[in-house]
């Protein structure tokens, strides 16, 4: 994998069995790997903030770790059957994350590597949603990305 990369995020929040959020997001990044760890860096920008958030992904084949600094502040971790509390910093005011991953793996080959998050969402210890994340990183020059 080279360090120049695309990351895609597609998010999908069930709020209940009528109400679903999605999301995705493609952006440039940076990766790099070292020893069992992959990490992949990218920026973000606020829609009506200035400044930027920039974030740190690190994984494994059953962990994954979102720090985000700048306009929202945060260190989230998703570790398969474990619970783990969090801040999450916003402009709008912190947030107590309950994070409960049931499913996290990861699919690595000399072009790509998948990670596929799955856990259900507490904000101030009251359940919000079940949810799941999809993270694809890519060399940027790797072509085969659709935009549909």
């Amino acid at each position: 994998m080279t360090k120049d990369i695309l990351l895609s995020i597609k998010g999908l929040q069930s709020l209940s069995e009528e109400q679903e959020d999605e999301m995705e997001v493609i952006i440039p990044g940076s990766y790099c790997k070292r020893g069992n760890m992959h990490y992949v860096k990218y920026d973000e920008v606020t829609e009506g903030f200035d400044g930027t958030t920039s974030n740190l992904l690190k994984f494994s084949d059953r962990c994954l770790e979102v720090r985000k600094k700048g306009v929202t502040n945060t260190h989230m971790i998703f570790e398969e059957q474990k619970k783990n509390m969090t801040y999450y910093d916003t402009p709008f005011g912190n947030l107590l994350l309950g994070i409960s991953a049931t499913n996290v793996s990861m699919r690595e080959s000399e072009e790509q590597i998948d990670v596929k998050v799955d856990y259900a969402l507490e904000i101030n210890s009251e359940h919000l949603a079940e949810c799941s994340i999809d993270v694809t990183v890519r060399p940027r020059n790797a072509g085969g990305l659709r935009f549909i």
